[in-house]
């Protein structure tokens, strides 16, 4: 022991003073390289909380593992101009989204094979419509002012929106499960990119901005299930609005009265698609006249009247047609995200209109196009025969007559 004091009392020589400064100088080298060095320091301290690529998910984000049931109605006159746009941003970009498609069976139908290509199919029924009877109820509560068709225009389009409600409800008990989100959409619309995911608001329905026509919106639905059932009843509910006294409903007035009478909240958001019309209307539109925006137009057209044209009316000229319009009839936002571009819809759709149309989208919804004017009844029943091992309800008449109702090769 005692050795080892006088060892340790020994006095540090300059051999000694070297050593401990070459061993300072490599601890100052190492610790600088640490600091400045990220890299250098992830290999030496192992974080608590990993990094992450993506936010963390809310519960009211359809990236997660939310079901999304999207219903799909209406008839298929122009589908080989919507329907691409429709797979490409609606059907696949949204994941865990089931395709539900109502359609009355006429010589477009034919079209609707371009479903093919959606990666999900729940439930397919192309029907032949029949006369449904009109109640006292209906009659009192709904008007024919402002539908092609009357009353019976509206009580069709109704019974299309809820058949599409039942069905979801047959394929959640065939499967023990229950949707989380509805999307309600339109077979004619064009939708020029992809559905936000903002739009997915529990308590709340979403549906677009303009169009309103005194009442909501009807042309695009968004909402959690329990929102969606009572916005997709419009002819259940019927009854319940003629309890409370409402009379001489359009289509939109009675949509709102729908969803109030429920106390259901809504919230108007702007939407990037419109819906493409072979309708004609006075150019330029008066107070309480229809606006026709060309599909080149930017930003969101919320379910605006569209059509491929040359447009007639741009920039200041549109702002003055746009402003002139009643904001609560038809109405369509403009400016901000929005330029619009008007057409001349007076007339018939002018010719080469495809060029048109083809310059403005993407080329595989051109190729889309260019595909169903050159399909034979062969590839339109193979199309058709693939949608079938997709779907879980498949309820149409025979697929070879829905081919050959519209293609004559």
């Amino acid at each position: 022991m005692q050795k080892s004091m006088l060892h340790l009392s020994r006095p540090i020589t300059n051999l000694d003073h070297r050593l401990l400064l070459l061993i300072f100088c490599s601890l100052s080298l190492l610790i600088f390289l640490f600091i400045s060095s990220p890299p250098l320091k992830s290999l030496l301290i192992t974080p608590t909380n990993p990094p992450s690529n993506h936010t963390s998910s809310s519960s009211d984000d359809p990236n997660n593992r939310d079901r999304i049931a999207v219903c799909l109605v209406g008839g298929a006159r122009r589908f080989e101009l919507t329907g691409p746009s429709i797979v490409d941003r609606i059907l696949n970009a949204l994941r865990n989204s089931d395709l539900f498609l109502i359609s009355p069976i006429d010589k477009d139908s034919y079209k609707l094979s371009l479903l093919r290509s959606a990666e999900r199919i729940a439930a397919v029924r192309i029907f032949r419509p029949e006369r449904l009877t009109e109640t006292e109820a209906e009659k009192r509560v709904l008007t024919a002012d402002g539908s092609p068709n009357g009353i019976q225009g509206l009580l069709q389009y109704f019974n299309l929106v809820e058949s599409c409600l039942s069905l979801i409800k047959s394929y959640e008990t065939r499967n023990n499960f229950t949707y989380d989100w509805i999307i309600r959409t339109r077979v004619d619309g064009y939708w020029s990119a992809p559905l936000d995911r903002s739009n997915f608001v529990r308590g709340s329905y979403i549906v677009p901005p303009g169009s309103t026509y005194g009442g909501l919106n009807d042309r695009l639905g968004i909402g959690d299930r329990n929102t969606s059932v009572i916005a997709l009843s419009r002819l259940s509910l019927v009854p319940t609005l003629d309890s409370a006294g409402f009379q001489r409903l359009n289509s939109e007035t009675a949509f709102k009265a729908q969803l109030t009478t429920s106390k259901i909240p809504f919230l108007a958001r702007p939407q990037p698609f419109c819906i493409i019309s072979d309708r004609k209307y006075v150019f330029p539109p008066s107070r309480y006249g229809v606006p026709v925006a060309g599909i080149s137009s930017i930003g969101p057209l919320s379910g605006a009247k569209c059509r491929p044209c040359k447009p007639v009316c741009v920039g200041l000229c549109a702002e003055k047609v746009m402003s002139g319009l009643n904001r609560g009839w038809s109405w369509t936002e403009f400016g901000n995200e929005t330029k619009l571009k008007l057409c001349d819809a007076h007339g018939e759709w002018e010719a080469r209109w495809e060029r048109v149309f083809d310059r403005v989208v993407r080329p595989v919804l051109a190729e889309s196009r260019q595909r169903v004017g050159k399909l034979t009844v062969e590839q339109c029943v193979s199309d058709f025969e693939d949608m079938k091992r997709k779907a879980a309800i498949w309820e149409t008449p025979a697929v070879d007559d829905i081919c050959k109702l519209g293609i004559h090769k």
